[in-house]
């Protein structure tokens, strides 16, 4: 089975003047760089990775672009830009003629106004998306779910893939309006979800069984061939690290038949980023 990684991060303190992450978060408060995920990536079997931004930054998107190029093993790349400024559609046509360039992703979750993605002001910006074939990676809380929602159905050639299945109050054994909420968006062809960054979301010394209510939903309305496995790493290792999460995801698919598990664990990121095998 090929696994890809569809989620991984890396960074450099220096330039994040001061964000996120803090210091009090020691696992993860110094810089990640390829060499420090290629051993992992041996140790696992991972074939590939999906390098995702952190920054709202194009600078740092040009960084990561140019990490990617000395990285063999990253094989797509989702970065940011300025998706509300004039020269939008401009600005993703210049980031789009990089091919490892396979997506976008506004922070959606670190925006003051919940409402934003449904501002029309974006539609040229989500439009040259289309027209570059790049993909929207959605970084949201539950609250987002509605006008995620809403942005889907005015967008339906906009492939979309909701991270961290948006973050469910796992932590409080709890759904709220999550379990209907991501239910309307699965009913969406355009919208994907991914399976990562779950354990984060859970209390410290998290169970399987802790996580299965979540995954299930997550399975049961996406299905298998819209689900993407990946490990939010370095962010990972605040919550037992990389091999855990992945002997978790193991033990939650495993009574799926094989060409499910091999689809969420590797071919739906291929397919879904546009990833030539």
């Amino acid at each position: 089975m090929m696994v890809i990684d569809a989620h991984q991060h890396f960074w450099q303190l220096a330039a994040r003047g001061g964000g996120w992450p803090p210091p009090s978060l020691a696992a993860i408060y110094r810089d990640f760089a390829p060499a420090d995920l290629a051993p992992l990536l041996a140790e696992h079997g991972i074939a590939g990775t999906v390098l995702v931004q952190s920054l709202p930054s194009e600078e740092d998107t040009h960084w990561l672009l140019a990490l990617a190029d000395r990285a063999d093993f990253v094989r797509a790349v989702v970065g940011w830009t300025d998706l509300l400024a004039p020269d939008a559609p401009a600005a993703i046509a210049r980031l789009a003629s990089n091919s490892k360039l396979k997506g976008l992703r506004p922070m959606l979750q670190d925006i003051d106004d919940d409402q934003w993605i449904a501002n029309p002001a974006l539609a040229p910006a989500l439009n040259a998306m289309v027209e570059h074939a790049l993909r929207f990676d959605a970084l949201v809380l539950p609250r987002h779910l509605p006008v995620l929602l809403a942005c889907a159905r005015a967008c339906p050639q906009l492939a979309i893939v909701i991270d961290h299945a948006a973050k469910p109050p796992i932590a409080d054994a709890a759904f709220g309006r999550w379990r209907e909420d991501l239910a309307q968006l699965a009913a969406l062809p355009n919208v994907h979800c991914k399976l990562s960054g779950l354990v984060t979301e859970a209390q410290p010394g998290w169970t399987i069984d802790d996580l299965r209510p979540y995954v299930s939903h997550v399975l049961e309305v996406f299905g298998a061939q819209r689900v993407i496995w990946g490990s939010d790493w370095p962010v990972v290792d605040l919550a037992g690290g990389y091999g855990a999460w992945l002997d978790a995801s193991a033990t939650l698919l495993a009574h799926l038949g094989q060409q499910d598990r091999n689809d969420i664990f590797g071919l739906n990121a291929l397919r879904f980023y546009g990833i030539r095998d």
